[in-house]
């Protein structure tokens, strides 16, 4: 009789626990200062050691952050303590392009003898958020992380998710990494002094989730577009918050965290925007791409996939009620961009899967693309007039 454990072959599938731990709050360095001051959990009976990141284009606008930064850990000595002096990066895909960067900062993160149970509180867009958690999570094969995103665009997605990355070869992410943050704090003040073009180009990435999942959240965006061009917090936040949470669900409860399956159902729009930001040299913010991305593929969605028309029309008026134009010169790359698709699917390997729209709030995953069909959506957004797509209320 052979012994069960004679064998040369063992899977044992297990799993990992992970919390994702996502805040509100209208004044994370003031009144709510005791959200940020929870979520950094001492060190057994030893104070927390922080190590504080600002983004420089956000300290620019902001010097107050830096101040009230260094006075949470002079406040509160007892429940926190300053590793090294605040660092501040580059913001934008400027530090994602230069890998020298990402070296400074493990550099520095070294000096300060962080460890795994020290935390890198990073304050700043999405891409520096990406690529300081990058540097956070392959020190020591992983820092804490709490990143305070101060853009919507990094509150109503990327900053909610388990990505981390910097640029190379001329591709988006290419390098990176997985990783749960420990903390992430979404904080209406730190919103106030955006432009009007980056206070927009959350709004892409909340429309793109609510035509995913939901389409009385699609409906509700909808019915707020001038509010939210306006700058009104009363509808303006609610639909950041909806956004991050909707990321938040797929992300803990969708199954697929890590990516190990072959769809990307969150990057619906995305195979287009990512090429559209590389060929436009980045001169197209993030949310300026994937709202054109997610144009694109609401017209191809009702050109092959059954997408009604009108519902087709009134995604692509929302997004320019919200303030977006798709006069970008690179649609007419239209070689350059199709080499996007290979350039997503080699992102999860095995083969090209990219998500599409049967309905609002009923997406499809498609492994072939219609090259003609594509490129007859690509030529309606590139020469859209916006009296035929005006949403109506």
């Amino acid at each position: 009789m052979q012994d069960s454990n004679d064998t040369d072959s063992f899977d044992i599938p297990f799993t990992v626990p992970f919390v994702h731990r996502l805040r509100f709050t209208r004044d994370v360095f003031g009144a709510d200062r005791d959200t940020l001051l929870s979520i950094l959990a001492p060190s057994g009976d030893q104070p927390a050691r922080v190590q504080f990141w600002i983004d420089e284009t956000v300290l620019a606008a902001n010097e107050w952050i830096r101040k009230a930064a260094e006075s949470i850990v002079t406040d509160h000595p007892e429940r926190i303590r300053r590793a090294s002096n605040v660092q501040i990066v580059p913001g934008g895909e400027e530090v994602k392009n230069d890998i020298h960067i990402l070296e400074r900062m493990l550099k520095v993160m070294n000096t300060a003898d962080l460890d795994r149970r020290s935390y890198v509180v990073a304050i700043g867009g999405g891409a520096m958020l990406d690529a300081v958690g990058f540097a956070a999570s392959i020190a020591h094969r992983g820092i804490r992380i709490v990143r305070l995103p101060t853009t919507t665009l990094a509150q109503a997605d990327s900053g909610i998710g388990v990505k981390n990355g910097v640029n190379l070869f001329g591709k988006k992410n290419w390098v990176g990494s997985f990783a749960v943050p420990w903390g992430v704090i979404n904080d209406a003040k730190l919103l106030d002094t955006l432009s009007p073009r980056d206070f927009r180009c959350g709004f892409a990435e909340a429309v793109k989730v609510s035509l995913l999942k939901d389409p009385l959240f699609f409906d509700e965006i909808c019915s707020v577009t001038d509010r939210i061009v306006e700058r009104d917090p009363e509808a303006s936040f609610p639909v950041i918050k909806s956004s991050a949470r909707w990321h938040l669900q797929h992300i803990t409860r969708g199954g697929d965290p890590f990516e190990a399956e072959e769809a990307r159902p969150l990057d619906f729009g995305h195979w287009s925007a990512h090429k559209l930001e590389s060929i436009s040299q980045f001169r197209l913010r993030h949310g300026e791409a994937v709202a054109i991305g997610v144009a694109i593929d609401a017209i191809y969605s009702s050109l092959v996939h059954g997408l009604p028309v009108k519902d087709a029309h009134r995604i692509v008026g929302c997004l320019r009620q919200l303030g977006f134009t798709f006069d970008a010169p690179e649609l007419q790359e239209t070689e350059v961009l199709f080499r996007g698709l290979e350039e997503f699917r080699q992102h999860l390997g095995g083969r090209l899967t990219v998500t599409m729209l049967e309905q609002i709030g009923k997406p499809i995953n498609v492994h072939e693309i219609d090259e003609d069909r594509m490129r007859e959506a690509i030529d309606v957004i590139a020469k859209i007039d916006s009296a035929t797509y005006r949403h109506s209320r």
